[in-house]
């Protein structure tokens, strides 16, 4: 695969994996902790690094290796390290490339998780952290300290869909010799390649549009040998946050439908956030797609596509939020979304819930806003199940 520049199309299909002696067409599922060596000499070269080849499933596996080679690909790559989150693919990049005394610069408005980790734990290991502005560039530039290691920010971001320029930050991140790590979680490399805009690491939940239905847990960090397949990797083998096998071949048969998905979840995120912003029980939409958006233009730029995430305040407090999430009788109560069934959530007391009033109505989450992963089924029921609810509202 490598012999050929083929599109997204096909290596999301065909790359990174080799066929075994079996002949199968379908990618293999490797079940095993360990492996044989021919002789305690080839033991001692895999160990060592003299010969390449499998050791142990913990940091070799050759169906985690097939994904993260499609991955990385796909993403304009070099090296892909796949994890046993999302999560864990942002510590292991923070771990490995970080110590005592660093600083790193994120923006205020990520998944409410991420906040806690950097927070309550990065703090703990003497890593200062300063919040800023998603969309403003300068607070980015005025936020430098001499020992900023790392930009953070996930774009769009959650819930408030909110679209960085990734490429003007990206040039504050090279002139001040820091790293530019960019959450590509809810665009996947179908509408978004952060590395071709400028940035470092591209870093991603699988769990998330990469399986595409829900089934497995897992991350995924892709950016250069050096920093990826070097030192990410290096941290990954010592502490163990391993993707499993099977994971690894779920998020393989996922990619090979993720631009079809990415493509149909855009058209009905579409339809919905238009006939959303035109209930009278609406009192805002934020879709990257509509023109109302703040960064409407900037997304058509770095964006192929605006995605399947899209948030809404209705009008009211938290009871007419929750009135309208209870009232749907389709739609998927949780908190998970990238799944080909439609899902609906109040970020204020789920994937926020753990940060302080401050800091939730810092980064616009309000009691009256409703998140929504809008999915693979008839655009019609959507709207449907979700107007009953809506339409139980009275200004």
């Amino acid at each position: 695969m490598m012999k050929h520049k083929y599109d997204i199309e096909t290596l999301a299909i065909r790359a990174g994996y080799t066929q075994t002696a079996e002949q199968e067409n379908s990618e293999a599922i490797f079940l095993t902790s360990s492996f044989r060596y021919d002789s305690a000499q080839q033991a001692a070269d895999r160990f060592s690094g003299a010969q390449a080849g499998n050791i142990y499933s913990r940091f070799t596996n050759p169906t985690l290796r097939a994904f993260e080679k499609r991955l990385a690909l796909m993403e304009a790559g070099e090296a892909c390290v796949g994890t046993a989150s999302g999560m864990s693919a942002i510590l292991s990049t923070f771990m490995a490339l970080c110590q005592s005394g660093d600083h790193v610069i994120s923006s205020q408005s990520i998944f409410g998780t991420t906040k806690i980790l950097f927070n309550k734990y990065l703090q703990k290991f003497g890593i200062e952290v300063t919040f800023v502005s998603q969309t403003d560039v300068t607070q980015w530039q005025n936020a430098l300290q001499k020992n900023t290691k790392i930009l953070f920010l996930e774009s769009p971001s959650n819930p408030l869909t909110e679209v960085a320029d990734i490429k003007a930050i990206a040039k504050i991140a090279k002139k001040s010799n820091t790293l530019l790590v960019v959450d590509n979680c809810f665009c996947t490399p179908v509408l978004q390649k952060p590395l071709t805009l400028g940035a470092d690491i591209v870093i991603h939940s699988a769990t998330k549009f990469l399986d595409g239905q829900g089934r497995a847990i897992g991350g995924a960090v892709v950016g250069s040998q050096e920093l990826v397949g070097e030192e990410i990797r290096g941290f990954m083998r010592t502490a163990g946050p391993t993707m499993s096998a099977f994971s690894a071949w779920v998020f393989l048969k996922g990619l090979e439908t993720l631009i079809i998905r990415m493509q149909a979840h855009c058209q009905s995120a579409m339809r919905l956030a238009s006939w959303l912003e035109q209930h009278p029980a609406v009192e805002k939409v934020f879709y990257p797609g509509l023109k109302s958006h703040p960064q409407y233009e900037l997304a058509k730029v770095i964006q192929t596509g605006a995605g399947a995430i899209l948030s809404f305040r209705v009008h009211g407090k938290l009871k007419q939020a929750w009135q309208v999430i209870d009232a749907t009788q389709m739609l998927s109560i949780t908190a998970n979304l990238g799944d080909a069934k439609t899902s609906i959530t109040h970020p204020a007391t789920t994937t926020h819930h753990r940060l302080s009033p401050e800091e939730r109505l810092n980064a616009g989450i309000t009691d009256n806003l409703i998140r929504i992963s809008v999915g693979l089924e008839s655009i019609k029921d959507i709207k449907e199940d979700l107007g009953k609810g809506l339409d139980l509202i009275r200004r």
